[in-house]
């Protein structure tokens, strides 16, 4: 996945959470609408989740060093992981207690109720256009794939998450606009209540989802499959079509370990195995440029071990 384009999708919803925020904080400020609170500390947490974002995506380009001789490419993961956790706590459980708060302590609209219908509007369109650009650029590299496969195969957090928050938060829009409006049209307080733990749950849910994601990403998923097939034909082609086992991890979105046993002949010179290993690694890397670690073990093929291999790269 291209780390542009992840960066491209972040700061357009930076852009736009940052002026939503501060119209959603001015509409409480003059109704005391609860859903547009709600919708305020979403947009806080979202804001602060793509500076996460872009701090975790600056940390992963530091030089490898003998302690972390792998390099950092995994803290654009650990950064993903906070964004689920913020996600969680500053956004949804502040709904879900505002909410909860309203509900026994009910307040009509009664001044200033044009503000928020107005500022909901205009945050859903803005919204709408930061979502528009994270489905463009994600749409470059997701192919055919449909978008539930995508986020969950994606090996890059960038665009996956700002998919999943640019979502979120229109729906949690609609979910607010809702509230308010009942709540003006009733002047029932309940319904703007209503509005904010419906917001809550959403940003549970999506927190959650997006936590998961993410801990596998922490744990080290291996390459796709796409990415299998292309190895394992590259290193046929480089003169080792026999794999004895070959596993993969992604130590970061484009930084993959690749460790393999390749069956040699047992007449072939050491400076044969040396040169064609040589030209399996380089033919590699041509196929898959994430592949920047190789290990590669040439060995005799015993009678007992299996000839077939899954996709999976475990024996």
């Amino acid at each position: 996945m291209s780390t542009e384009g992840g960066t491209k999708a972040v700061v357009a919803a930076l852009s736009a959470n940052l002026g939503i925020g501060v119209t959603k904080f001015a509409a409480w400020a003059l109704t005391g609408a609860s859903s547009m609170l709600a919708e305020a500390i979403h947009s806080v947490a979202d804001s602060g989740n793509q500076v996460l974002l872009l701090v975790g995506g600056k940390a992963a380009k530091r030089e490898a060093t003998p302690e972390h001789p792998f390099g950092f490419s995994r803290y654009r993961y650990y950064y993903a992981f906070l964004v689920a956790v913020v996600l969680f706590t500053v956004g949804g459980l502040f709904a879900l207690y505002e909410g909860w708060h309203k509900w026994h302590d009910p307040e009509p609209i009664e001044s200033w109720q044009w503000v928020p219908i107005a500022v909901l509007v205009i945050a859903i369109v803005l919204e709408g256009l930061s979502f528009r650009t994270a489905i463009r650029e994600s749409n470059k590299i997701r192919g055919n794939v449909g978008w539930g496969r995508f986020i969950r195969r994606s090996r890059s957090p960038e665009l996956p998450v700002i998919l999943l928050e640019d979502f979120g938060a229109l729906i949690g829009l609609v979910f607010a606009l809702f509230g308010v409006s009942m709540t003006l049209v009733t002047h029932d307080g309940r319904w703007d209540a209503v509005g904010s733990a419906a917001i809550g749950l959403l940003l549970v849910t999506i927190a959650i989802v997006l936590g998961s994601e993410t801990r596998e990403m922490l744990l080290g998923e291996s390459a796709t499959d796409e990415d299998l097939a292309r190895i394992r034909a590259a290193l046929a082609e480089g003169g080792y079509p026999d794999v004895i086992h070959l596993r993969t991890s992604h130590l970061g979105p484009e930084d993959i370990l690749l460790a393999v046993k390749v069956a040699a002949e047992p007449e072939a010179s050491l400076a044969e195995i040396g040169e064609r290993t040589d030209r399996a690694e380089a033919l590699v890397r041509a196929a898959v440029p994430a592949v920047r670690l190789i290990f590669i073990e040439p060995d005799v093929r015993h009678a007992e071990e299996p000839t077939g291999q899954s996709t999976s790269g475990m024996p």
